[in-house]
């Protein structure tokens, strides 16, 4: 068995999977189409801000880079709701500060992992776009962007972790059907930014994910580093407005906000040119049934499972990939069982954050300021406080624990049941018989190991 393991793609999951995989010995190229940033300057086109969660961060501490990364990092409590009137309140995610996600820099977290990567001892070779792979034969073509010239390098085996759009991938369906799906949300995104207040600080309470939800669209806001925010705006692509298809002008943007977002509208000086200037992105859920060929190839992260970013969980779950996938080829070079192996036991978790990442739109655009849901928190929370080791609430699992994904999916389903079997006819949590909780709760779970 070959030790060599060509990696496509040097984003946040190639450069952290070549980190883990050049420190156990292999020897690692990554290939890359774009410039290296730290020469070329970070490209966007995505979203700058990314969610750190427990699945991450578990990733980082076995790359040995937690540090590096929450040095550059923000804390955020939960989410801080912006009604319609300007009246603010913050949902908690957890019970404490023990209890937070953490707003990264997407760029500024691939340099940290590329330098991880070089210092590992993998080769990154940037300014190469994959063109075709000859599997059998172990041969994939390349072409140089900055001269168009191609050149054949020898890859006996292959990674995908090139993204949504993935080289690899296309090559792979080439030779055997995926079962590929791609499941537009029919909504898109553009993103604003709040700079930082004329004293240096925060414009707004650094500590939070901002949200204006609207009922079928919402603004979100994360806190940087630098003291400012990116600002994202979620709406319809088309139909009936708000939709991007009606609003052709920053005038027609900025008509929008201030009817459904006007608190934020001061804390955007440069809104018209950076609604002029910003793409709206694309968003929808990709779906595959197979993510290996044999022995020679598998696909991670984006490249094989592609969501919605509304649980913060893209690059979490990707970082989790990447982990299993560095200990399965720990334990043997038997590219074609630990290939298997890694799909069969990713695709179902993979599949089931993909659902709720869908659900969790629904319920940040729709139902945080909504009475009854509100109440229905309250009733989970009080569970969860009366049965700490059995009854945790779905958001804890996929955020604050590395519960499978699937686990967590199935569980949550049996204490929402709980939850709005509870609450169902009353306004007030003190109407809620919460001893009925408990025996259901004692009923229908068991303690999550």
């Amino acid at each position: 068995m070959s030790d060599r393991i060509v990696i496509a793609g040097a984003g946040l999951a190639g450069a952290l999977l070549a980190t883990l995989l050049a420190r156990r010995g292999y020897e690692v190229a990554v290939f890359e189409r774009r410039p290296d940033p730290r020469r070329a300057g970070y490209e966007g086109g995505r979203s700058i801000n990314l969610a750190l969660a427990e699945r991450g961060m578990q990733a980082l501490r076995i790359a040995g880079l937690e540090q590096d990364v929450l040095a550059q990092a923000v804390m955020m409590r939960g989410r801080m709701v912006h009604d319609l009137d300007g009246a603010t309140h913050l949902l908690r995610y957890g019970r404490d500060d023990r209890e937070v996600i953490w707003s990264v820099h997407r760029g500024r977290l691939n340099l940290t992992l590329l330098d991880a990567a070089e210092a590992a001892g993998a080769r990154i070779h940037f300014g190469q776009r994959l063109l075709d792979v000859q599997f059998e034969a172990g041969i994939a073509r390349l072409r140089c962007e900055d001269t168009g010239s191609e050149c054949a390098i020898e890859a006996p085996v292959m990674i995908g972790a090139d993204g949504a759009g993935s080289a690899l991938r296309a090559a792979m369906q080439a030779v055997v059907p995926l079962g590929e799906r791609f499941e537009p949300l029919g909504h898109g995104y553009k993103e604003l930014e709040i700079p930082p207040a004329a004293d240096g600080g925060y414009r707004i309470e650094a500590n939070a994910l901002h949200i204006w939800p609207r009922g079928g669209y919402m603004c979100i806001a994360l806190p940087n580093a630098e003291r400012s925010f990116t600002v994202t705006l979620f709406l319809p692509n088309a139909g009936a407005p708000p939709c991007f298809e009606a609003l052709r002008t920053p005038a027609d943007a900025r008509a929008l906000f201030q009817r459904d977002f006007a608190d934020i509208l001061p804390h955007l000086p440069d809104f018209d040119a950076d609604f002029a200037g910003n793409p709206v992105g694309m968003l929808g859920t990709l779906r595959l049934d197979r993510w290996h060929l044999d022995g020679q190839a598998v696909l991670l992260g984006d490249a094989a499972h592609a969501i919605v970013p509304f649980h913060g969980q893209g690059m979490n779950c990707a970082f989790e990939d990447c982990v299993e996938l560095d200990a399965l080829l720990g334990e043997s070079r038997d590219y074609h069982a630990a290939f298997a192996e890694f799909e069969r036991r990713r695709k179902p978790n993979a599949d089931a954050i993909a659902d709720m990442a869908l659900e969790n739109y629904i319920e940040m655009r729709d139902l945080v300021d909504d009475p009854p849901f509100l109440l229905r928190k309250q009733v989970e929370r009080a569970l969860a406080e009366r049965h700490p080791d059995t009854f945790v609430p779905r958001y804890a699992m996929v955020t604050f624990r590395r519960t499978p994904y699937a686990v967590a999916k199935a569980r949550g389903a049996v204490q929402w049941e709980i939850v709005d079997a509870l609450a169902r006819g009353h306004t007030r949590i003190e109407q809620v018989d919460l001893a009925a909780g408990d025996a259901l709760v004692r009923a229908r779970l068991r303690p999550l190991a």
